[in-house]
């Protein structure tokens, strides 16, 4: 495993081009950097793994193929020079990969990493207290930590912004960031910008560092102790109730957290945020929400326990989703209104999960009412209104509701039991109606209203209650 450096083949370290020189094979993790090039042209060709990252779903799954595709290089020629960026022992997700191996020999031969640079550009000797910290990572990386922080990998504006929602938890909207661009090449560019626009005053790379001290401020700090608490109260010597717990014990606790964050949210006043309310107000909203925060963090001790994620995958998970569900704000997606947003999220969702149906994620073990409320939601998004509410007096629904519910017991009817059966009749026409405008190449979201209701019309049958 030979690293390129930071920059052109002159930063490339000598030992690490006679690595590269005698091997009978040669590899490098990505053709994105400027060595590659500049080898290429004095007669030293690496061919690049690029593909393995076209053809994932995510970096984990891109990374897991890389090292794979080395492995099996390695075993057909004997031997393989795999090059990486940098240094082999800064930041290199595969590198650590195919040293946990046992069933290859590795070499490492070091090279001049982007830190080396960075630290000379800026001045400052990290034995005095300076830190690398992944930004695809940043938000657990960096929890606890104060003082002298380098963020790497900051190539995409999503990722520089999500550095700064994190610094902002501790740091001044105006407090400086020194990026660090390209560091060894013709075109490096070194500047200071305000943490408050650093996810708009550059243009991020796959050569974008961040440099930051934040002094004294800790950040992310209060999450990393809750977990280490979380963590402690599981340990041995901790509580013995804690201890005891597993993922279906805890279940009715993380309902009731849930019910009580939503009654300390109706105590707010209905304008809150707005309307100035006192902050007195927000008590009950702290400490309930406080309490279901813990919920998360105990069933994500246990998932870690049983090896399945940690609360760091959480974090970085519903990120990631949230993300990927707002391309209007991440990517080149336009909305004009909060209803296209809707149906824009409820058709990515409907693609990652490989669904052909945008009701088939919903869960069955929900509340009836909150159920259908969700499967009414479902359709709205797609433009279809299938249950008539005129005649149905709304100014007091409730008393509405408890009149149903007592039609039902004097016929000897579950109110609860009969409304998620008409939702289970409701899935599968829906669903139904969703399979008729595939076999007819339409696009739901993109059909009127009365189109929709056409389809409906069409499905109806013998699915159940629903129809």
């Amino acid at each position: 495993m030979v690293g390129l450096g930071p920059a052109g083949a002159d930063l490339v370290l000598p030992a690490a081009r006679r690595a590269l020189e005698r091997a009978p094979r040669r590899l490098v993790r990505t053709g994105r950097h400027p060595a590659v090039a500049e080898l290429a042209a004095a007669g030293l060709e690496l061919p690049t793994l690029d593909d393995c990252y076209d053809r994932a779903a995510d970096l984990p799954a891109a990374y897991a193929a890389i090292v794979e595709r080395v492995v099996t290089v390695a075993a057909e020629a004997g031997e393989v020079a795999y090059a990486v960026p940098g240094s082999p022992t800064v930041a290199e997700a595969t590198v650590a990969a195919l040293l946990a191996r046992a069933d290859v020999a590795v070499e490492v031969v070091p090279g001049l990493s982007f830190a080396d640079l960075a630290w000379q550009r800026l001045g400052v000797d990290p034995m005095a207290g300076g830190a690398v910290v992944d930004a695809h990572d940043f938000a657990v990386g960096v929890a606890g930590r104060s003082g002298r922080l380098l963020v790497a990998q900051c190539d995409t504006r999503a990722v520089c912004s999500e550095v700064k929602i994190t610094l902002l938890d501790d740091l001044r909207p105006d407090h400086e960031v020194v990026v660090l661009q390209r560091l060894g090449a013709a075109d490096e560019a070194v500047l200071t910008v305000a943490l408050g626009d650093l996810d708009r005053a550059f243009e991020p790379d796959h050569l974008t560092a961040l440099y930051v001290d934040t002094g004294e401020a800790s950040v992310a700090a209060a999450f990393a102790r809750l977990l280490a608490l979380t963590e402690r109260l599981r340990g041995p010597g901790g509580c013995p109730w804690d201890a005891a717990q597993t993922h279906h014990s805890l279940r009715r606790h993380v309902l009731e957290e849930a019910y009580e964050v939503a009654g300390a949210i109706d105590e707010l006043p209905a304008e809150a945020p707005g309307g100035d309310p006192a902050l007195a107000d927000y008590d009950g909203l702290e400490d309930e929400l406080g309490d279901l925060l813990f919920q998360v963090m105990i069933h994500s001790v246990l998932a870690a326990e049983a090896g399945a994620f940690t609360a760091a995958d959480v974090a970085n998970r519903v990120h990631a989703k949230l993300v990927r569900r707002h391309p209007h704000v991440f990517g080149d997606a336009e909305v004009d209104s909060a209803d296209a947003v809707v149906t824009n999220w409820e058709q990515i969702k409907k693609a990652e999960q490989g669904a052909d149906s945008i009701v088939a994620g919903i869960t069955p073990a929900l509340p009836a009412l909150l159920l259908v409320q969700k499967l009414l939601r479902k359709a709205a998004s797609v433009g279809l209104d299938p249950v008539p509410v005129a005649g149905v007096p709304t100014d007091d629904l409730g008393a509405t509701l408890a009149a149903v519910v007592a039609a039902g017991a004097a016929g000897g009817i579950d109110a609860e039991s009969a409304l998620a059966g008409w939702a289970e009749g409701f899935r599968v026409r829906f669903a139904r109606m969703e399979h008729l405008a595939a076999e007819r190449d339409l696009h739901l979201p993109d059909l009127t209203s009365a189109e929709v209701a056409g389809l409906w019309a069409e499905v109806a049958g013998d699915e159940g209650p629903g129809g």
